[in-house]
């Protein structure tokens, strides 16, 4: 039997719908509830230094997820005709006006990073978003260098190198 914990505030909150999901399931985890105050400890830090650099990486992690909703919609339309008319415009309009902005992203940050002076979820959102289309297309990634560069950067890292070393292959 597996073991489950669920650790969020000490309120309902977005986590209930998972409290209850349990509950429904007769599944028994562990309601880890903590203080607002603790979450500072718990949580990776990776989302930027200052408060202006967490809203530059909350903007580009949601410029991925924008990406990655584009992707969504061609993988899941039944309609080949359709589907071939939606993967056309994301290769060839919306992979590239996306791309763009992460590179420009780059180009105003000298540390080689989308945000601040290290990575951050924003580098590791920007890098994993790109994996489908640099495995796809290999050739669409040609024309913007600093994102080569920031792949290479983000994936040399000796913790995110073990991890992509070891993980499990799969379709995405």
């Amino acid at each position: 039997m597996k073991n489950y914990k669920l650790t969020y505030f000490d309120i309902r909150g977005r986590a209930e719908i998972s409290r209850l999901l349990f509950a429904a399931a007769g599944v028994q985890y562990a309601d880890d509830r903590i203080k607002r105050e603790d979450w500072p400890a718990l949580k990776p830090s990776l989302s930027g230094k200052t408060n202006l650099e967490q809203a530059q990486c909350d903007v580009i992690v949601q410029t991925t997820e924008d990406l990655r909703a584009e992707w969504v919609k061609v993988f899941r339309e039944a309609d080949e005709t359709k589907k071939a008319e939606l993967q056309k415009k994301l290769v060839e309009e919306i992979v590239p006006k996306l791309w763009k902005i992460f590179q420009d992203t780059l180009s105003s940050n000298s540390s080689g990073y989308m945000v601040g002076d290290g990575l951050t979820l924003g580098d590791l959102a920007v890098y994993d978003v790109m994996e489908i289309h640099t495995r796809d297309y290999p050739d669409l990634i040609k024309n913007f260098p600093q994102l080569q560069t920031h792949r290479q950067k983000v994936a040399s890292i000796p913790n995110v190198k073990r991890y992509l070393e070891n993980r499990p292959v799969t379709l995405f």
